[in-house]
Order: C-alpha cells, then structure tokens, then sequence
C-alpha cells in the first residue's frame, strides 16, 4: 500500500549533516553526470519551492523505536516542502514485498526513491534497476552490494559508535588498568554489531583495556534484561558497560535494578529520548549514550529533493550532492543532553 503525502510550506528540520551552503549539481535526472544546467545552491536558494518532484519511500516495519523514529522523521521531512509529493510504501520486513515496491515506484515514473532496504543485499538488483530507469536512489542505513544501486548513500557510524563508547570509558577508567568493561552487544550475526563491537574494541586498546564479558541480545526490551541478567550473573564486579542499543536498554536497565547493583557506570546507544531523560536526572547508572540519528531517512528526503531538483549541498564547494555521506556517533552525556534531546526519539 502507498500512502501520499503533499508538502506543506518548508520547516527547519532534522537533518544532521545538511545544513546549507554553495553550489550546484550537474546531474541528471538518472543520478549520474548529465547535461543539466546547475542551479545556485544557496541556504535560501535551497529552501524556496522549485519544480514539484514525487519522492517514493520505502523503509522496514516499525517495530523498534529507532525504525519508527526513521519512518516519521521521513514522512515530516516530505511534509515540510510544497514541491515534493512522498509516496510511502508501508514498512515491512519482506524483502520480496519490498522489492515489489519499489518495482511499483518505477513504474510509477517517481523522480527520485528513498530506500532503506530490509536487506540491502536483497534489494540491490531492484535498486540498480531503478538507476537504470533514470531514477536516482538514496540508500539508506543499510548499503546496497554494489555502488552502482545508488545515486547517494546516507548512512550512520556503527564502527564510530564503538568508537565513541570506547573512547568515553577510557576518558573514565584509562588510568584503571585492571577495570573491568562489559559489553551488551545487539544481533551478533549483523554486520552493524560487528562494526560496533570492533570500534569498541580498538578505542579500549588505546588505553590498555579490553573487554571482559560480553553478551549479545535482540534489540528488544526482553532480550536486553535476559542478556543482562546472565552478564550480571557471570561477573561479579562490573566497572563500566556499554549497551549497543537503547531500547533493549530498558531491560538491561530492569535487570540491573533486578540485581541490585550500581557499582558501575553504563554507557547506550543511538540516543533515545528515554535514555537522554534518564542522564539528565543523573539518578541512573546510565551515565551517555552514542548517538545513531534516527534523522537518516529525513536526511535522504532532503537529499532526494536536492538531486532530483538539480541542486547541490549549500555548505559544500562541490557543485553535486555527494555521492556517500557518513553521520557523526557523539556522546551524549549529562553536560550536552540538551542539545540533542529535540531531535531523540522515544523507545
């Protein structure tokens, strides 16, 4: 099913890396060098009504809070422009229905597809078929196999999370050779979990610590208090764990409370309202979080807008939309809490 969706007058949205700026796109209307004439990219330029563009969107079902997050940031994003009409396809974790989708949208003649694949793998053949068609395709979160599927790839920093969870526990205990760090992973057989863990890893050596216990859950509440609960159970004294996730963070939270333990500091991942709420009180052995922007998909509607629009990004030089653009992983702590707490979404 596609819901349509017509723009209103523009809003300041959420769009981490967008803000504005220089120049122009020579593309065309199929994504790749064109004959098209570019047109001035300013912050003002960029934000009037220019030719109406269809924008499909398609994205997985909202069964977590950070996917839900994605799909409504999206769906305000298409809203906040008169020239842009948002066909969106409803969520699922089909790939085969997700596939027909998008097949619909390029029958359709869209001028432009936002794309968080289910599987990226399984959706790159229908998304080269897409650029083929003269259709540009923004690729969200989770990458096509082939460069070839996608105009622009928007992705956020799952190895950079890791990264920055590391490197916040070395801030706190890297003169503590013998503290002990835990790890309460997410889906060990994605390759995001994979990237989180090695980012984790490596920032921990730099200061001489590893970690010692490690569990992986689901991303839901259930499985964040059981993996918890066994890590609990498994190490005695706990120093400092990272949690990949916030929304199974609200079990690991039950459990840890369950236990009776506080011994320790707990750092989240990608940056729930909930967890934010819960650092600012300071009453909680959740101490940060590392942001994962659940403002991709609104990101790749502006994106798509820009492309199919023949403009470019305001802040840059370079005269088209980039072709891969990676968001930043900060931490966000009691200090900056306020700061991102606008944009969070509620788990």
């Amino acid at each position: 099913m596609l819901a349509v969706r017509s723009g209103r007058k523009m809003l300041v949205t959420t769009g981490a890396i967008l803000a504005v700026g220089a120049l122009v796109t020579g593309c065309s209307s199929d994504g790749g060098e064109g004959s098209a004439q570019p047109t001035n990219a300013t912050v003002d330029g960029n934000a009037e009504t220019g030719e109406n563009v269809v924008i499909g969107f398609s994205g997985p079902a909202a069964d977590h809070g950070w996917l839900g997050a994605i799909n409504s940031a999206a769906i305000s994003e298409g809203d906040a422009y008169d020239d842009v009409e948002l066909r969106v396809a409803e969520g699922t974790n089909d790939a085969n229905l997700q596939i027909s989708q998008v097949e619909q949208f390029i029958n359709d003649g869209v001028d432009a597809i936002v794309l968080l694949p289910t599987d990226g793998t399984a959706l790159t053949s229908v998304a080269t078929k897409a650029m083929e068609a003269g259709i540009p395709v923004v690729n969200v979160d989770r990458e096509f196999s082939s460069p070839a599927a996608a105009r622009t790839t928007i992705l956020g920093d799952n190895y950079g999370m890791g990264q920055s969870a590391g490197q916040y526990i070395c801030e706190r205990l890297g003169d503590q050779p013998d503290a002990v760090v835990a790890e309460i992973a997410g889906i060990d057989s994605l390759p995001l979990t994979t990237d989180r863990s090695e980012g984790f890893a490596d920032a921990l050596e730099t200061c001489g610590l590893d970690v010692d216990n490690r569990v992986a859950a689901d991303f839901t509440v259930a499985g964040g208090e059981e993996a918890a609960s066994q890590l609990l159970s498994a190490a005695p004294e706990i120093d400092a764990i990272w949690n990949h996730d916030d929304d199974q963070g609200h079990g690991v939270l039950a459990a840890i409370d369950s236990a009776d333990r506080d011994e320790f500091f707990m750092v989240g991942g990608a940056g729930s309202a909930n967890a934010m709420e819960l650092i600012k009180s300071g009453e909680s052995v959740l101490e940060a979080t590392v942001l994962y922007p659940s403002t991709q998909a609104a990101d790749g509607v502006r994106l798509a807008r820009l492309i199919a629009q023949n403009k470019a990004m305001s802040d840059l030089v370079e005269v088209e939309v980039p072709k891969r653009i990676v968001l930043n992983a900060p931490v966000v702590t009691e200090e900056n809490v306020d700061e991102y707490l606008p944009t969070a979404f509620s788990s």
